[in-house]
């Protein structure tokens, strides 16, 4: 500290304009939902950490975690004070932290979408509504905790048969995450799979994608998804309204390369209110108590 203030005086002395603005000690940490590869994770939030460090002058850092269920647990703990979570863990983090807020969601996570998808070999084609052709076939999710990779599509499945999804398939499994999805499918190690519309739409666009072995067979009905959340306890630790700056941050981000990485066109205003319908399908399948 001595230090800090000695070389702020020399430069001052030395007829050098530096900031007056106050530099908050404490590190504000983020984290994300482990939902794709972790390098384009890294990549993509190592971008927001940057940017939200300039924009609200205090030290940003993001820390990668393993599983969805670990991103829930480092927002409980305090480890992080900021998640980019999906509708599902989302929930499952604000009832784990009274006073915590989703503040910013994509534009396109207002009205969120799960592929269902299928390997040539099983004869599948596009069908404008689940039918029972899926029946009898393998079948893999993303991770469990995830809401377009696991809740939505289990909730399709519960409505359209009636029944549990390893009575309509004859295997299930959990991939781990939407790319790993997108390759056992592609592989023909499971017959169907579900995972989140902008990780095929991406991948498509990026020429990543077998379209001969692999093609989209279903489309789910919209619903909430991906969202920012914050700890209810931050303006305590880092100030009067640091909350509304971090919310402004976000959905100020116009960086066409760093939203273009989520991928999404933008960020909006979000509230607790809007995944109200993720809960009640998570009561309602048994995934929430």
């Amino acid at each position: 500290m001595m230090n800090h203030l000695i070389k702020n005086t020399v430069l001052a002395l030395a007829g050098i304009v530096i900031s007056t603005t106050p530099v908050l000690a404490e590190t504000f940490v983020f984290t994300a939902i482990p939902d794709e590869d972790e390098t384009k994770l890294v990549e993509r939030f190592q971008g927001v950490a940057d940017y939200l460090s300039e924009e609200l002058n205090v030290d940003v850092r993001y820390i990668p975690v393993k599983s969805y269920a670990a991103a829930v647990s480092a927002f409980r703990n305090n480890q992080v004070q900021l998640a980019w979570f999906g509708g599902l863990s989302g929930v499952q983090a604000r009832r784990l932290v009274p006073g915590s807020e989703a503040i910013a969601q994509g534009e396109e996570d207002a009205a969120f979408r799960t592929y269902f998808i299928a390997h040539k070999s099983t004869g599948l084609e596009p069908m404008d509504e689940l039918n029972p052709d899926v029946k009898g076939e393998t079948f893999t999710f993303g991770s469990k905790g995830s809401t377009s990779g696991r809740l939505m599509p289990e909730f399709y499945i519960r409505e359209t048969f009636g029944a549990a999804p390893d009575e309509v398939f004859s295997r299930v499994g959990y991939s781990g995450n939407h790319t790993r999805t997108l390759r056992l499918v592609e592989a023909g190690t499971y017959g169907v799979g579900a995972l989140n519309f902008q990780v095929w739409e991406k991948e498509l666009e990026d020429g990543s994608i077998n379209a001969d072995d692999v093609q989209v067979i279903w489309k789910t009905p919209t619903y909430p998804d991906y969202q920012w959340t914050i700890r209810g306890d931050v303006d305590e630790k880092f100030g009067d309204g640091f909350k509304a700056k971090v919310r402004e941050a976000l959905l100020s981000l116009d960086d066409k390369a760093l939203l273009e990485s989520f991928p999404r066109t933008s960020f909006i205003p979000a509230s607790n209110d809007d995944y109200e319908p993720i809960r009640k399908v998570a009561e309602q399948i048994g995934i929430l108590d």
